[in-house]
């Protein structure tokens, strides 16, 4: 009789991980990611990987029970993932099903018949720059929808505002104090509103850094024909690059922050019933608003505290998944951290009202499930994130081993679970989520927002409103001391314990089985992850905020004549331009397609031609304006691309980043 072939452990565990790899190669030719049945097949299965993953920690990985120190550990770290996986499992409920409101819009276009709505577009400011607040007064008055009417709400009471307002043809507003921060300064204007003669029919709010799409009323207000529907929100998109982008070089190969949330999560919610506000960008009916009493002040995230709100009073939330604003986002980290912190503190303020998941509401329990998954990711993921990195410690320098597997079980339990979540991911999102970068963004908040979630809960009152900053000088680098000192002592301790483990007997001071091979890959991760949090922590000068989005030609009229040129990047104040070399200093006119001849001045040869400085008139500069922000698609990129962030990480550590 023939042999038989037997695997072994090791053996059979790789081929359980090629046959997820394969599954995964052909799974895009099946699914179709709008489908929800498709969808939620998919995240059934990553639900029962990641239950299997979870009972194989809890029944096999720990170390056994005992006043120990291994205990301890062991069990402490399985407590931070355990409740990890509870936030991921609610998740993969909520991704589970989408939906799309572009056709819905397009089909209900011009609903109201021939007299337009009014609507007020109100842009609450507080400290922004003239040419911040430029863009979005601007691009509001770029608006195609006739009947609206601008309104910026200066909560800092300046005169040289209320000037440039009347300038611009736009209702100025100002109150007596800063009661109720955002929310409070809004309120104020729909009084104000509400004495009008006739008050408007719909709210739009923007934040003072974003700038409407030309369509971004028409295409939201299509959405109000049914009449419950009390908000519309849509995505927030950003012209320039987030400090991780920015700061690691590969802000054109990598999709900021927020795309996963706007571009995948909010549709999912949307999908179960409970998007949510965020602020800017949204629409609002206006007898929704008066039936609430207007924008709640209980919380410093006054967005999501809305459409709970609106919800209690049978209100419900729309969101149009279309690019139809951009803003800015935060320039530096100090900036980026302050605001995720603030929205985490906000929804420990929701969670602990009237409003929250157990208080005494109106609420439908998917409304209430919304607010208690919202509590389990800050709560649970950025704690756990800080773990991942802290505890490989434990075994280089105490020989307390955190996880007691088998290498073969690895591979077959958490290898497979891990790999399946990167397949759906890639099926569902391609492009949006990199392992590594995506740690790097968690970990860098991880701090501020683990400290802002413990205090909001436990003391969810008298909290300021912190304003992200926006503008400023970024033409220098900025080491970020204070926040990259613990990743940096981490990363040290890591490569020490790294270092004296393979120097000295068994990786450690005992052997721990194939434990080692856990910790030896985890702690090989967990230096790529700081090595690149430290260095996201070196903030890089920024040389441009946004540039035009493809390239064109233009004319360039001098005295020595009339020559087109490729136009390499254009933005307000600069183009560079390739082409014939020009010596600094020579003056002439760009001509541009729905600008005109635009005074320019060559300031700088290049390589392939020159850089000329911009010198519009005002008509022209306000057709520029409309021209980057409120025309063409949404900026930046919406998935990773794997060459580009290779080339840019790669001239980012060889310190060739700097643009």
């Amino acid at each position: 009789m023939p042999d038989i072939f037997y695997l072994s452990e090791l053996q059979s565990s790789t081929v359980h991980l090629l046959l997820v790899v394969g599954i995964g190669m052909i799974l895009p030719y099946w699914i179709d990611p709008q489908n929800n049945r498709h969808r939620t097949i998919l995240m059934a299965v990553t639900f029962l990987l990641a239950s299997r993953y979870i009972w194989w920690r809890g029944t096999e990985t720990l170390a056994p029970a005992g006043l120990t120190l291994d205990m301890l550990a062991s069990w402490s770290l399985f407590g931070f993932e355990l409740l990890a996986m509870v936030g991921s499992v609610s998740s993969f409920v909520i991704m589970s099903r989408m939906r799309l409101r572009s056709d819905e819009a397009t089909a209900n276009a011009g609903w109201w018949g021939e007299t337009e709505p009014r609507v007020a577009i109100l842009i609450a400011t507080y400290n922004e720059e003239q040419d911040v607040l430029e863009r979005t007064i601007v691009g509001a008055k770029s608006l195609r929808h006739s009947s609206k009417e601008v309104l910026v709400l200066d909560d800092s009471r300046r005169d040289w505002l209320r000037d440039y307002c009347a300038q611009q043809s736009v209702r100025y507003m100002r109150r007596p104090d800063n009661k109720g921060s955002k929310a409070g300064n809004i309120n104020h204007a729909l009084d104000r509103l509400a004495e009008d003669p006739v008050p408007p029919d719909f709210v739009a709010v923007l934040d003072a850094d974003f700038i409407p799409h030309r369509g971004f009323i028409s295409r939201c207000l299509a959405l109000f024909h049914d009449p419950a529907v009390g908000l519309v929100q849509t995505p927030q998109h950003f012209f320039n690059a987030d400090p991780i982008q920015h700061n690691l070089g590969i802000s054109h190969s990598y999709p900021d922050e927020q795309r996963f949330f706007f571009d995948h999560m909010q549709p999912s919610r949307d999908g179960w019933g409970i998007a949510f506000c965020c602020g800017t960008s949204s629409i609002c009916r206006w007898t929704a608003l008066r039936d609430i009493g207007g924008l709640p002040t209980e919380s410093v995230t006054e967005d999501f505290l809305l459409t709970l709100t609106l919800q209690d009073r049978g209100w419900t939330t729309a969101y149009l998944a279309e690019p139809l604003t951009e803003g800015l986002a935060p320039e530096g980290l100090k900036e980026y951290t302050t605001q995720r912190a603030r929205w985490c503190l906000g929804l420990m303020q929701i969670a602990r009202s009237n409003l929250g998941p157990l208080g005494k509401n109106d609420l439908r329990l998917r409304d209430r499930w919304s607010v208690a998954d919202s509590v389990l990711f800050w709560m649970t993921s950025f704690p756990f994130r800080i773990a991942v990195v802290v505890y490989p410690l434990l075994y280089w320098y105490f020989s307390i081993i955190v996880v007691d597997a088998a290498l073969a079980d690895v591979l077959s339990v958490f290898g497979a679970f891990f790999i399946w979540s990167l397949v759906v991911q890639r099926v569902l999102m391609p492009g949006m989520v990199v392992p590594i970068l995506h740690d790097v963004g968690q970990l860098l908040s991880a701090i501020p927002i683990t400290q802002a979630a413990f205090v909001g809960m436990l003391r969810p009152k008298g909290h300021p409103f912190s304003v992200t900053a926006k503008g400023g000088d970024r033409t220098k680098i900025v080491v970020q001391w204070r926040m990259m000192a613990p990743f940096l002592v981490l990363l040290i301790l890591t490569v020490i314990g790294l270092m004296l483990g393979i120097m000295f007997d068994h990786f450690a001071f005992h052997d721990a089985g194939d434990g080692k091979w856990v910790v030896l890959f985890w702690t090989v991760n967990n230096i790529f992850v700081l090595s690149l949090t430290v260095l996201a922590c070196v903030e890089l000068p920024r040389r441009e905020r946004h540039i035009a989005d493809l390239p064109d030609r233009g004319i360039l009229i001098t005295k020595d004549g009339i020559r087109q040129e490729w136009i390499r990047s254009l933005t307000i104040d600069e183009a560079r331009l390739r082409g014939k070399s020009h010596p600094v200093g020579t003056t002439g006119e760009l001509r541009l397609t729905g600008i005109g001849d635009v005074p320019v001045t060559v300031t700088e040869k290049t390589v392939d031609g020159v850089r000329v400085r911009l010198q519009p008139t005002a008509e022209q500069r306000e057709a520029l304006l409309v021209r980057f922000y409120a025309e063409g698609e949404a900026p930046g990129t919406d998935r990773a691309k794997l060459s580009g962030l290779l080339l840019g990480l790669s001239r980012r550590l060889t310190l060739n980043g700097r643009r």
